[in-house]
């Protein structure tokens, strides 16, 4: 679901919500709006709250002219951690309200902020200025449709028993679910639909079942058999699809640790998530062999190596080893 206020070319765009694929997704255009790539890169400058922020570098991105190119994107992602303080709120509204003509200035939160959020109460005050646009994920009973439109949008067709289907294993997860849409329609060859076959023969629940595979090791401490499976998976998935369906794993561990906490059980997760009955038990039993910290201090890490693999510092299939090394040995 979309929700766009204001105008269509703002300098600065708040985009917030769960749905991260299509949050991604808008900076990725903006990103390539820049024209040559060959310039591109030097036009763009990414920062992350969560990592820790280093405000005159984020001062320079903004205010930096374009190099042979009309104007910059400055994306900064999760923004509310980065200014959690009201001192260091106002430092940044100012800079915002100072900033370059010719720097687009994206800030990505992927969670739907409130209506009183003091990120939106500048874009309230901003004028044309500023633009907010609202992604979050489908409900678990509008993924099909989803489904059929982002088959369409990506030049193939999908039979509606067969977009049901894969929405039960990929739940609201559109990411996922359109990193299987293309192996699907790649299977097929755009040549015709994809129909309910295609999706038992391609589809995620054999590495899926592997990253639950790999999440059993780690939480077991046994770093032998992580390795092993994981090495088989980087065996058969692409590396950058692997790490979606482990950040993914993760993020849902997190947050039914968070819901098992607060007294819920199974079928309040799987609700609460949008998860298949037999994805929620799954993900329930594994979230009892971490603890809260841990989970948290893993998806930090998550970020981290998100952030590296973006800006090509480390391989990630490198990256993926070291981790699994960690975190059995944690």
């Amino acid at each position: 679901m979309v929700i766009t206020t204001k105008s269509e070319t703002p300098s600065v765009l708040i985009l917030h919500g769960n749905d991260e694929f299509a949050i991604s997704g808008h900076i990725e255009k903006l990103c390539a709006g820049l024209g040559d790539p060959s310039t591109a890169d030097m036009n763009i400058a990414r920062f992350d709250g969560r990592l820790g922020l280093d405000f005159e570098a984020l001062y320079t991105a903004v205010n930096a002219a374009p190099f042979l190119a009309p104007r910059r994107v400055m994306v900064l992602v999760h923004p509310v951690s980065a200014f959690a303080s009201t001192e260091a709120r106002k430092k940044f509204i100012d800079l915002l309200d100072k900033a370059q003509p010719t720097t687009t200035i994206a800030l990505a939160e992927y969670d739907e902020l409130k209506r009183d959020h003091w990120l939106l109460k500048w874009a309230a005050q901003a004028g044309p200025r500023a633009g907010v646009h609202v992604y979050n994920m489908p409900k678990r009973w509008e993924m099909p449709h989803w489904i059929e439109s982002e088959t369409k949008k990506l030049g193939g067709r999908i039979e509606p028993d067969a977009a049901a289907h894969l929405s039960e294993m990929v739940g609201e997860d559109t990411r996922i679910a359109a990193q299987e849409l293309t192996k699907l329609l790649t299977y097929v060859n755009f040549a015709r639909p994809v129909n309910l076959l295609d999706v038992d023969r391609v589809s995620i629940v054999s590495a899926q079942g592997n990253v639950f595979e790999l999440v059993d090791a780690l939480g077991q401490g046994d770093g032998k058999k992580a390795q092993h499976v994981l090495h088989q998976l980087l065996e058969e998935e692409e590396a950058f699809e692997l790490w979606g369906m482990v950040i993914r794993q993760f993020r849902l561990l997190l947050q039914a640790r968070e819901l098992l906490d607060a007294g819920a059980g199974t079928s309040e997760v799987q609700k609460a998530l949008g998860l298949h009955e037999f994805v929620a038990q799954k993900v329930t039993n594994q979230t009892k062999r971490f603890s809260l910290s841990t989970l948290e201090s893993i998806y930090h890490k998550l970020l981290e190596i998100d952030e590296g693999a973006k800006t090509s510092q480390v391989p990630l299939d490198l990256a993926l080893d070291t981790l699994v090394v960690e975190l059995a040995g944690r």
